[in-house]
């Protein structure tokens, strides 16, 4: 059956349900880790892992675990077998090529990831902006790929402008599952000129950015909460110890906004958000998603038969997590490139 998805104009009885219940739990944590780390407080790497552990089942990995539905029902289609067989052949061809490069240019391959994450984390966030907040002021292409640039950068960049030591230690942490020692190709990212030129250029961008659409908002509030995210998420990610900080982003920043956006395709959750009910929606998600997560799961431990160097403890365990959300983020981003196609995201009028 063919209907209409919701594309980046929603009801707005669902943008408040998504906005009491998504935007403002991320708000309100993000906020608070910032005040004991505002006050000098660190936590032992044990801890800083436990946001990122948790997200092999909790909001993380399963975000991406109904895409195999999310691109049919996006296009106003109940998924059939050749659809969901299209988005497996996709996610296998892509998935094995990066997996390749990881074998064969891990360097390489972790500066993609990177790379890779800035753009699709940005993406996720241009999609909240304008369909949960409706922020009208983002009115051209250039405009949506500018805050693509300064919404990935916050949890890209900003860290390694802040924590180069832990940043050099997770990207070896990666690499060195392939080829030990590898990461001096990389050193001249984490010196300390290339740093400041890198802080100098994103903080140009993201004043440039906030001028930009301060002066074309037309809705101020919208605007307010925009330039209130990334003043939050900056604070956020020079304070909070990296690991721990980009663990918490990822579940619930990134991978639950992402979810929130695809439970208005369903039509059961969608008529449950328009009702302002998140629960049912959420947990109808949780089960959609459970068979592929723990699909996931298995390819997690045939990498751990594949790769060179066998993770030895817990960071070398996080790494090899990381390279597998590595290589299932390029199927996923292409899936979400194909929604924003279908959502409208960047149809403008420029």
């Amino acid at each position: 059956m063919i209907r209409t998805a919701p594309g980046v104009d929603l009801d707005g009885s669902i943008r408040a349900t998504l906005t009491r219940g998504v935007l403002w739990p991320s708000w309100v944590l993000t906020a608070a880790l910032i005040v004991p780390f505002g006050f000098g407080v660190t936590v032992p790497p044990v801890v800083q892992y436990v946001p990122l552990v948790a997200s092999v089942l909790v909001l993380g990995l399963p975000h991406g675990a109904i895409d195999h539905l999310a691109l049919p029902r996006v296009r106003g289609q109940d998924p059939t077998l050749r659809a969901i067989a299209g988005v497996f052949a996709l996610y296998g061809i892509l998935g094995v090529v990066y997996a390749v490069v990881w074998f064969l240019a891990p360097a390489a391959a972790f500066a993609l990831f990177i790379l890779l994450t800035w753009a699709h984390w940005g993406q996720g966030d241009l999609y909240a902006l304008l369909a949960v907040l409706d922020a009208d002021y983002l009115s051209t292409r250039a405009e949506r790929a500018l805050a693509v640039v300064v919404r990935g950068g916050l949890p890209m960049l900003v860290p390694l402008l802040f924590f180069p030591d832990w940043y050099r230690r997770v990207a070896n942490a990666l690499i060195s599952l392939f080829a030990l020692g590898s990461t001096a190709s990389l050193a001249w990212v984490f010196q300390l000129d290339t740093r400041l030129a890198l802080g100098v250029g994103y903080a140009a961008v993201i004043v440039g950015y906030l001028v930009l659409t301060g002066v074309r908002a037309g809705a101020r509030s919208v605007w307010f909460v925009d330039a209130g995210e990334v003043a939050l998420l900056v604070v956020f990610f020079a304070l909070v110890q990296p690991v721990l900080a980009v663990g918490v982003y990822f579940c619930v920043w990134h991978a639950y906004r992402h979810i929130a956006r695809l439970l208005p395709l369903e039509p059961t959750s969608r008529a449950a958000l328009d009702d302002h009910q998140l629960r049912p929606a959420l947990a109808r998600f949780a089960r959609e998603a459970t068979p592929l997560t723990l699909a996931s799961l298995a390819l997690l431990g045939g990498f751990y038969l594949l790769v060179p160097n066998p993770p030895a403890d817990i960071l070398g365990w996080v790494g090899l997590y990381l390279v597998l959300i590595a290589v299932l983020t390029l199927p996923h981003v292409a899936v979400v490139t194909l929604m924003d196609r279908e959502q409208g995201v960047w149809t403008t009028g420029r």
